[in-house]
C-alpha cells in the first residue's frame, strides 16, 4: 500500500496549533470538532497513511483538562438515522462513542440534544440517558437560523437553550455524524457564558474540506461526495479572499453561520478576533501531504466508492436519488467514472465472460485477481480464496478446502438453517480454512496472508450480504458493489 501521508507531522504541528488557540483564549475554549475522533476511516482512506485515531492521540496530551460534550439531533434520532461505516443508529452511536472516551480517559460531561421540539424519540432517548445517569440538555430550533441574528443573538434564541455545565477549561463538541449542531451547540455557550460574566472562545477542529488544497482537488471532491446526503458544497472563502486577498477552501454552512459568530463576538469582546471562517480552523492536514499523486489516485477511488454506496442504498428502496445524481456531478469535476476502478472493469469482464456474479480484487502490487459465483461458494468467498493462495505462491488448482467439507456444511445450511442459498459466504470459508490449517500446510500458509488484503480494492457485481461486508471491513478492504441483486 502506497502512503501519501505524514502522520507523524501531522500529530506534531497540529497538537501545536490547538495548544497555541487555546492560549488565546484564556481559561475556556470550546473546540468542535468535525468527523470522527478515533475512527475517521474517511481522512484514512482519502489520505492513505493517516492512522484513523490520529485526532484521539493528540487530544489525549489534554485530557486532564478536557471534557467531552456529545451533541444529537432529534431530527436523526426520529429518522433513526445510520452510521454508514458501522451500521448503528446514532443514538446508539451516542452511548459507543461515551463508553469509548471513557475508557480512554476522556470525562464526558453531557449529551445535548439539538433541533429538540419534543419528538417522542427524542424524549424516550433522553429518559434512557436519564436512567443511565448521564447529563442531558436540550436545545431548540431557533426561527430564521443562521440567518436572523438579532433573534439567535438574544434570550428568545441561544438564551431559551439549555445551560450546558462544564468543568474544565476546554470543552470538546462532538458527534456522531455531520449536521448534528456542533456549531450551534458552542455558539450558544458563548451566549450563555457572557450572560454569565465568562468570556469563552470558539476554533474549529475539522480536518475537511482541506483549505490550503485546491477547490477542485480530489481530496475536497471526496469530502463533497461523503456528504452528499447533508447537500454540502465546498467554496472559496469570500470573508478570507476579502481579508487576506488569498484562496482558502471551506464549505457552505461554515460560511452561512460565520454573520452569527462574528455578531456573537461582537457582543462579547467588541470585536471578533476572526476574520473568516477559516480562520476559526485548526487544521494542518494539507501541510502533511508528503505524495499528493497517491492521496489524488485514493480520493478518486473514494469518490466511487461513495457512488457505489449510494447507489446500493437506493436499489434497497432508500429515498436519496439526489444523492446520487450529486456524486455523478463530482466525477465530472473529478475527471473520473466508475471505469477508473480497475477492480470494477475485472469484475464485469470475468461476470460478462462467465455469466454469474463475479469479483476482483486489486492486491498492492496492482495485481488483479478475480473470482466467479461457483454451485460450492459465492463469489466474495472465491476471490479471497484466490487472492490469498496467490500471495501465499499456491497453484490456483489447488483445493484448499475438499468438496467433502464443503458439502456437508451445505447440507446443514439449507436443510437444517433453511438457508436458501446454499453457497458458503466469506466467514463459512474462513473457519473451514483455519480448522484445515492444523494439518494442511497450504491452509496455514494461505490464512497467513489475510493481513496482506488491507487497504486493497474490490468489486462485485452483485450487491452483497452483510456477512460478507462485514468480514471486508475486518481485513481493511475497500468494498464496491454493482447495485444489482443476487438471484436465488
Amino acid at each position: 500500500m502506497k502512503y501519501g501521508f505524514d502522520n507523524e507531522k501531522y500529530l506534531r504541528i497540529q497538537s501545536e496549533h490547538i495548544k497555541e488557540r487555546i492560549a488565546q483564549f484564556g481559561n475556556k475554549l470550546y473546540l468542535e470538532l468535525g468527523g470522527k475522533l478515533f475512527d475517521d476511516h474517511h481522512a484514512s482512506r482519502v489520505l492513505p497513511g493517516f492512522q484513523p485515531d490520529s485526532k484521539l492521540r493528540m487530544l489525549q496530551q489534554l485530557s486532564d483538562h478536557a471534557e467531552i460534550v456529545i451533541v444529537i439531533s432529534a431530527v436523526d434520532i426520529e429518522k433513526n438515522k445510520v452510521r454508514n461505516d458501522l451500521g448503528i443508529t446514532y443514538d446508539m452511536d451516542v452511548l459507543r462513542l461515551r463508553d469509548e472516551f471513557q475508557k480512554r480517559g476522556f470525562l464526558v460531561g453531557s449529551v445535548v440534544i439539538t433541533h429538540y421540539n419534543g419528538q417522542s424519540s427524542a424524549v424516550a432517548f433522553r429518559q434512557r440517558l436519564d436512567r443511565l445517569g448521564i447529563k442531558t440538555y436540550c436545545h431548540y430550533t431557533i426561527e430564521g437560523y443562521p440567518n436572523n441574528v438579532a433573534l439567535i443573538d438574544s434570550d428568545e434564541g441561544f438564551g431559551k437553550n439549555d445551560y450546558i455545565e462544564t468543568s474544565r477549561p476546554l470543552v470538546i463538541v462532538t458527534a456522531p455524524g455531520p449536521g448534528s449542531g456542533k456549531m450551534a451547540v458552542c455558539l450558544s455557550q458563548l451566549y450563555n457564558e457572557h450572560k454569565r460574566g465568562v468570556e469563552a472562545g470558539y476554533a474549529k477542529f475539522e480536518t475537511f474540506p482541506v483549505w490550503s488544497l485546491p477547490l477542485k482537488h480530489p481530496v475536497n471532491i471526496a469530502y463533497e461526495a461523503a456528504t452528499a446526503d447533508l447537500n454540502d458544497v465546498n467554496m472559496i472563502d469570500p470573508f478570507h479572499l476579502e481579508a487576506y486577498g488569498k484562496t482558502a477552501i471551506n464549505y457552505n454552512r461554515d460560511i452561512e453561520i460565520f454573520p452569527v459568530l462574528d455578531a456573537l463576538f461582537e457582543g462579547i469582546y467588541g470585536h471578533n478576533p476572526y476574520k473568516s471562517p477559516t480562520d476559526m480552523g485548526v487544521n494542518m492536514v494539507g501541510f502533511c501531504i508528503n505524495d499528493d499523486e497517491v492521496c489524488r489516485e485514493a480520493s478518486k477511488d473514494e469518490i466511487i466508492r461513495r457512488y457505489y454506496t449510494a447507489l446500493n442504498r437506493l436499489a434497497q428502496g432508500g429515498d436519496n436519488e439526489s444523492e446520487v445524481n450529486k456524486i455523478a456531478l463530482l466525477f465530472k469535476q473529478a475527471h473520473i467514472d466508475t471505469t477508473y476502478r480497475r477492480t470494477t472493469v475485472a469484475a464485469r469482464e470475468r461476470a460478462e465472460k462467465s455469466g454469474v456474479p463475479s469479483s476482483a480484487i486489486e492486491l498492492a502490487d496492482g495485481t488483479i485477481i478475480t473470482a466467479e459465483t461457483s454451485a460450492l461458494l459465492g463469489p466474495s468467498a472465491a476471490l479471497i480464496l484466490n487472492a490469498i493462495k496467490h500471495l501465499a505462491g499456491i497453484d490456483h488448482s489447488v483445493k484448499l478446502i475438499p468438496r467433502d467439507m464443503i458439502e456437508p456444511i451445505q447440507f446443514t445450511k439449507t436443510n437444517y438453517l433453511r438457508s436458501v442459498n446454499p453457497r458458503l459466504h466469506t466467514d463459512e470459508v474462513l473457519v473451514a480454512l483455519s480448522v484445515l490449517s492444523t494439518h494442511d500446510d497450504n491452509c496455514r500458509r494461505a490464512l497467513e496472508k489475510l493481513p496482506e488484503l488491507y487497504g486493497c480494492q474490490v468489486h462485485s457485481t452483485v450487491m452483497l450480504g452483510e456477512v460478507d461486508h462485514k468480514i471486508f471491513k475486518k481485513l481493511g478492504v475497500g468494498l464496491t458493489c454493482d447495485p444489482a441483486k443476487k438471484k436465488k
